[in-house]
């Protein structure tokens, strides 16, 4: 499920206001604000569907601002929110050269650990 609703920025303190959830979020600059109040409402809809509520529809209404604030709409997957938050381990077959797996159990690596590990420094996740 994917929704666009209205949040109003403080461009003095960068504090977003999200009226269809009640929720508020900070950022460090605008943009900042728009991701986090992006992460705000995906992570509070899905909180939401998890006690069996649910997500409030989009108003689609721009409230009316102050001279400091900045109201604009932020696009949200659900699903994509839902996805992060689901940790079930996958089984992926992988292939690696020979020597690399004779040296990682002389190791005693565990492959599916460093596979991880190293997929979230590639993918920018600490």
């Amino acid at each position: 499920m994917k929704g666009a609703y209205p949040v109003i920025i403080n461009k003095e303190t960068l504090v977003v206001y999200v009226p269809d959830f009640d929720i508020r979020t900070q950022g460090t600059d605008i943009e900042n604000c728009i991701e986090m109040a992006r992460e705000a409402i995906g992570l509070s809809g899905i909180s939401l569907q998890d006690i069996g509520k649910t997500i409030p529809v989009p108003s689609y209404e721009l409230p009316e601002t102050k001279e400091n604030a900045l109201g604009t709409f932020v696009d949200v997957d659900f699903d994509y929110y839902r996805q992060l938050e689901d940790n079930r381990m996958v089984k992926r077959n992988c292939t690696i050269p020979n020597y690399l797996n004779v040296m990682g159990e002389k190791a005693g690596f565990n492959f599916s650990e460093v596979l991880r590990t190293a997929l979230m420094e590639r993918l920018n996740l600490r």
